[in-house]
């Protein structure tokens, strides 16, 4: 009795640390770092899987979909034609349930679910009024839900407060009620691209109590204003492909932590000069705006992109107006193609900017009266022969992107910064 007593223990030891380590190697950004539209599915070959242990009980799963012996709290549903959503066991942790054709979630199929942390319900045909009241609420343990790629037209509240990240990209998204984005502590990351949002949506100012809050993407929506009041805590910001005209001066000052902010393709006219003076800007992408003249440049940047604007002259002494040998700049790249320089940027650009290794001129939008002194598309300067030729396969392949190539590459900023 003693033996077998002791044997159960150690299958249940052994069972409780491959799961553990299940969860543990599982890194949201691997599994999701550039979803496909047309993700293929997923097949299990046991050829190929390192042998297992059998579990001192049996692992249940829905008829309809697979769930790999290797990874037991993992179900996945996904690319199955599935029109409603399976039982879930109480045991999974992580639900896979995209590219199918689900148009309603019911409480019916959670009824049992206890531990799940991530629900993937991506490509589907979800409404927000086929979403039962409360059904994610009571998901305790959810901390990564995916909904991007559906048909909802409001946001999916009420949500459980243990929340940290939530895909909302490609919907028909126009009203966020104000008490949507209550309760919700852990938000560390919000997607909402790809909607209707306006500037009335954002007048109660959801986003300020979201205080964890560090990547908020509202690319390709219908803002014409930055959003009001966001959290101190957010770190990336994307307003691409929106009609924003004007940033208010001062704006940045309540968001220091700033290391990334993409606002191409929007209406951008004038920049107030020290808007962006924030101390850990890494990235700056204004591309694609009616800019005239460039502005402020903090230490911190190391990569700016003004492509597709209106400037005839870089002013150095702006961008740069005193040197500091104890606090250099950390520039590196600057792409300023597709605007209306004759001339290459003054040498004084490389006192004030000594990491520089790149600026791309490209072509410039000039007329025939004022014909283009620029000799060469690319200036790189201080290169070693294997980033040299690192950049001759970069700009190779520049060269071949065409002008759908871009506006496809910006029109969607990906929910995940590299």
């Amino acid at each position: 009795m003693g033996i077998l007593s002791h044997s159960s223990i150690f299958l249940l030891l052994l069972w409780a640390a491959l799961v553990f380590c299940q969860y543990e190697d599982y890194d949201f950004e691997d599994e999701y770092g550039g979803e496909p539209d047309h993700q293929l599915p997923y097949y299990f070959n046991p050829n190929s899987q390192a042998e297992v242990p059998r579990f001192p009980f049996p692992v249940e799963c829905a008829k309809e979909c697979f769930c790999p012996p290797a990874f037991p709290l993992s179900m996945y549903c996904d690319h199955r034609k599935l029109k409603t959503i399976p039982n879930i066991p109480s045991h999974v942790q992580q639900l896979y349930l995209q590219n199918n054709n689900i148009e309603a979630v019911p409480a019916g199929p959670f009824t049992n679910v206890t531990f799940v942390r991530e629900i993937n319900l991506s490509y589907n045909k979800i409404k927000f009024h086929m979403i039962d009241h409360g059904v994610f609420a009571k998901l305790s343990n959810l901390v990564q839900l995916h909904l991007q790629h559906n048909e909802l037209e409001e946001f999916p509240f009420p949500l459980p407060s243990s929340l940290e990240r939530l895909l909302l990209g490609f919907n028909k998204i126009s009203r966020l009620p104000g008490n949507a984005l209550e309760g919700l502590p852990n938000m560390t990351m919000l997607d909402l691209c790809n909607n209707l949002l306006d500037d009335s949506v954002l007048k109660g100012k959801p986003f300020s109590n979201m205080k964890n809050l560090m990547q908020l993407n509202l690319c390709n929506n219908k803002l014409q204003t930055m959003p009001p009041d966001l959290p101190p805590s957010l770190r990336h910001l994307s307003l691409e492909n929106n009609s924003i005209s004007h940033i208010p001066e001062n704006y940045f000052n309540r968001l220091p932590h700033i290391i990334a902010l993409r606002m191409s393709h929007n209406n951008l006219q004038n920049i107030p000069h020290n808007t962006f003076n924030l101390p850990n800007l890494l990235e700056l992408n204004l591309g694609h705006n009616k800019l005239k003249q460039v502005f402020y440049i903090p230490r911190s940047l190391q990569h700016l992109y003004i492509e597709n604007n209106e400037i005839e002259n870089i002013n150095v002494t702006v961008m740069c107006p005193t040197l500091d040998p104890l606090n250099i700049k950390q520039l590196t790249y600057i792409r300023v193609d597709q605007n209306k320089l004759t001339s290459p940027i003054s040498t004084y650009a490389f006192f004030c900017f000594p990491l520089i290794r790149t600026i791309y001129y490209g072509e410039q939008n000039v007329t025939v009266s004022r014909p283009s002194g620029l000799r060469t598309p690319v200036f790189r300067r201080f290169l070693t022969p294997e980033e040299f030729q690192e950049a001759e396969d970069n700009q190779e392949t520049l060269n071949q992107e065409t002008e759908e190539d871009h506006e496809a590459e910006d029109s969607y900023f990906h929910p995940y910064y590299h």
